[in-house]
């Protein structure tokens, strides 16, 4: 991690409403909130041993989906993207992240109709890969590149089927490579990078998320995470069991950037 330089994690905590979070390809499970809470809390224990200042939002008790901070923001080397998230119901999460980016970025938004969750934008260099999925349309995909593409960026869509997001099936694990499932993305769009195929058996194991030169990944992917060190990755694990009852990953809980 170059030291010079700080990293910020943006988090918020979980809190009861959990229990009423929007799902799409999960049945709805019991969720115990106290031992969520105890994992999110290890979650930025992680973030922050990894050597990030983790920058914790106040919860919103009346938001249930309001943990999961990187489908609302999108944070490139020089603007804060504020999305519009596919769900109605995650659309009050906006202005308290806004206003927390205004102290690192200038910040613009997605403008309505258009329908874009931050899960999709997998951000490799000046290329923003976006999923198109249930939670994100073309005119979010519009969006992304009407504001990104002044700064230097190539958008490309990514066609998402099987899983919510893009980064449900397709992160960035370092050195060029990007971990995919290639059953719930078209894979022909990411052609560019490297693949790695996440083992059978574990289809859920390739949104991670990067901090520094770690690859941070929710426990349970065994196969996964040998497979990574096999390839060079370290590799910290997390568990987030309750968690991902809420259609929770790796990256979801956090929006990293350098400042």
């Amino acid at each position: 991690m170059n030291r010079s330089r700080r990293v910020v994690a943006v988090t918020r905590p979980p809190t009861e409403a959990l229990a009423r979070c929007e799902l799409t390809h999960l049945d709805r499970q019991p969720i115990d909130i106290a031992l969520a809470l105890a994992q999110h809390r290890a979650y930025e224990a992680c973030l922050a041993r990894l050597g990030a200042e983790v920058m914790s939002l106040p919860p919103e008790p009346d938001l249930p989906d309001a943990v999961f901070v990187e489908d609302v923001a999108v944070v490139l080397d020089r603007v804060a993207i504020i999305t519009r998230p596919g769900a109605p119901s995650r659309r009050r999460e906006r202005a308290s992240t806004a206003a927390a980016l205004k102290a690192f970025r200038s910040v613009q938004h997605v403008a309505a109709p258009a329908m874009l969750d931050g899960g999709d934008v997998l951000c490799v260099g000046k290329v923003l890969y976006v999923g198109r999925s249930t939670r994100t349309d073309a005119a979010g995909i519009a969006e992304l590149e009407r504001i990104a593409a002044p700064f230097g960026y190539v958008v490309r869509p990514v066609a998402v089927t099987g899983c919510l997001h893009l980064k449900s099936a397709c992160s960035y694990v370092g050195d060029g490579m990007l971990l995919v499932n290639r059953n719930w993305i078209d894979a022909a769009a990411v052609q560019e990078e490297q693949l790695v195929d996440v083992p059978p058996g574990e289809p859920h194991a390739a949104n991670t998320l990067m901090v520094g030169d770690t690859v941070v990944a929710a426990v349970g992917f065994p196969r996964t995470v040998a497979l990574l060190e096999r390839l060079g990755r370290t590799v910290e694990t997390v568990e987030l069991s309750e968690l991902r009852k809420a259609e929770a990953g790796g990256s979801c809980m956090s929006v990293i950037f350098e400042v």
